[in-house]
């Protein structure tokens, strides 16, 4: 199944979903995110192709349950898609920001954590990204650097390029820049604490409101040597880039044609398009075509699925590992 994106014009959006991937975002004055693959409620992704054309993602859970996303996966998650696929362009700074984990979202009486990553489509020569802390770092010491307007000095800062992998497990701080265009993959949450919003005002001269209370509660003060997610680079094999919890995603970078066989996942697979253009075929059902930035769903009763780039293509490719028991 393929899905009619859904487009958010943000403060720091800009317009490379338009220029670089051909996603047409209408009268918004930017697109800061699209989102593709959608199960939240309120913004539902809708099919647009085969006999379910017009039904809600969550609309399909509920009726066809494990054969959609599998019988483990229902359990645990519900009638809700447990997963939320985006592109991200970023024209200027997001704020420095943090995600609950699960425990402290349940604390609140929120809907789930959110725990992240994200896969480089694009970047200008000078894009950057915050990951983490440069330092050893406690809680005087970032509320000094907070209060001071210094956070930025123990902020860990990454140049990127397109292909880059960054993890952003719930609990560590971080932060877009400008002239970056990624692929976010992450659980089915849109709780989002805001730290620092770097002074700036909307067109109605207002400031975004700060989290800094809840944030204090989430963030992970735990510092790594290296932020970037290392993968092997292979033609035509599964790559593993990110095995969590909470997702699963690998990369296939294709030049010929590759069967891939989903016999022993009992899970639904989500394929989004890095790079190229690629067909996918069930052998059961219509054929789909998959352009940059474009989502497919493979439902979790799917055995097999072909994958034939047309010259070249990267997918990324994305489910889940359910845990043996509830």
């Amino acid at each position: 199944m393929k899905f009619e994106p859904i487009f958010r014009d943000k403060i720091w959006g800009g317009q490379k979903i338009k220029t670089i991937l051909n996603q047409d975002f209408g009268d918004l004055p930017n697109c800061g995110e699209l989102w593709a693959l959608s199960g939240f409620p309120g913004s539902e992704s809708v099919v647009v192709n085969g006999f379910l054309a017009g039904n809600e993602l969550n609309e399909l859970v509920e009726v066809y349950m494990d054969e959609l996303v599998g019988e483990k996966i229902h359990e645990i998650y519900g009638n809700v898609f447990p997963l939320l696929i985006k592109i991200l362009d970023a024209n200027d700074w997001l704020s420095i920001q943090v995600h609950p984990d699960d425990n402290l979202a349940r604390q609140r009486g929120l809907e789930g954590g959110k725990t992240e990553m994200w896969y480089i489509l694009q970047a200008d020569e000078d894009g950057k990204l915050i990951s983490g802390f440069n330092q050893k770092v406690n809680q005087n010491i970032y509320l000094q650097k907070l209060e001071d307007k210094k956070l930025t000095e123990i902020m860990n800062f990454e140049q990127v390029k397109a292909g880059e992998v960054y993890y952003m497990p719930a609990g560590r701080v971080h932060s877009l820049g400008p002239g970056v265009l990624l692929a976010e993959i992450q659980q089915t949450s849109d709780t989002t604490y805001r730290i620092y919003d770097w002074d700036r005002i909307d067109n109605q001269g207002n400031v975004r409101d700060l989290h800094l209370k809840d944030a204090m509660a989430a963030i992970d003060f735990n510092i790594l040597e290296s932020y970037k997610s290392s993968y092997a680079k292979k033609k035509n094999e599964t790559v593993s880039l990110v095995k969590s919890e909470v997702f699963i995603t690998n990369l296939i970078d294709l030049d010929v044609p590759v069967e891939k066989d989903f016999t022993e996942v009992d899970s639904f697979v989500i394929y989004l398009c890095a790079e190229g253009t690629c067909e996918l075929d069930d052998t059961k059902h219509e054929k789909i075509t998959l352009k940059t930035g474009e989502v497919a769903l493979v439902p979790a009763s799917a055995t097999k699925i072909n994958l034939t780039p047309s010259k070249k293509a990267k997918l990324l490719e994305v489910y889940i590992l359910p845990p043996t028991e509830k």
